[in-house]
């Protein structure tokens, strides 16, 4: 969160009026101009999104290992309040209130983006992640075996057909197919569920480089950026 430049008007005071309110319209037309001021910038939460992602491949392949479990969030630290110049200690202490509930109210909006965990409890999420660990079970002897493995596209691919008989590879052709098609689905509901359908890609980016990671763990295939297969 950053807070832009604004200048504050500067009032006369009416005749006959008393000095201190004089002073204070100055610090209030501040403080109403600092709400008017705030620019919050949302960054795409890339912890939050590796303990999502870790958390449904687990929940896709039935594993537990906790692998790459980000460390909790921590909490923002508040902005200190505007110190109030040329004002009375009583001044200076309406001042620091009316400041500290503004900008308390604030700090958690620019900072809910980038330290929330993702939303990923939604049903259409549920039910996809539920499909998907139930087909996983029929593709789990092809990642072991070699024949299929995950790719840096955030999905799954044949990688050696060879070995796998005529009769069962139009079979397993149709269930990359449906793994991929959930897989796709997945990113795109995460990233609706948490209000920015703009993150999909780096949604799909961040479960691509944790599907590689548990590629790795469990001596899987991957295929690298550069179309290259590496077992795990």
């Amino acid at each position: 969160m950053r807070f832009a430049t604004c200048p504050a008007p500067h009032e006369r005071a009416p005749a006959g009026a008393s000095p201190r309110p004089a002073r204070m319209a100055p610090i209030l037309a501040a403080l109403g101009l600092l709400a008017g001021c705030v620019t919050v910038n949302v960054y795409f939460p890339a912890a939050a999104a590796q303990k999502a992602a870790d958390k449904i491949i687990n929940a896709v392949t039935g594993g537990g290992n906790g692998a790459g479990q980000s460390a909790s969030p921590q909490k923002p630290a508040a902005s200190p309040p505007p110190a109030a110049r040329n004002a009375p200690a009583q001044a200076q202490s309406l001042l620091a209130r009316l400041a500290g509930r503004v900008v308390m109210a604030l700090v958690p909006v620019a900072h809910a983006a980038g330290q929330a965990d993702l939303d990923i409890s939604t049903p259409q999420i549920r039910a996809i992640v539920a499909d998907m660990h139930q087909r996983f079970a029929q593709l789990k002897p092809y990642f072991q075996s070699g024949v299929i493995g995950v790719t840096s596209e955030g999905v799954i691919a044949v990688r050696d057909q060879s070995t796998v008989p005529l009769m069962q590879r139009a079979q397993l052709a149709q269930l990359v197919a449906q793994q991929n098609r959930d897989l796709s689905q997945l990113y795109a509901q995460i990233a609706d569920a948490n209000g920015h359908p703009q993150w999909v890609g780096n949604i799909r980016s961040t479960f691509a480089s944790r599907w590689i990671a548990h590629a790795k763990q469990n001596g899987w295939y991957y295929r690298d950026s550069s179309g290259t297969w590496v077992k795990g």
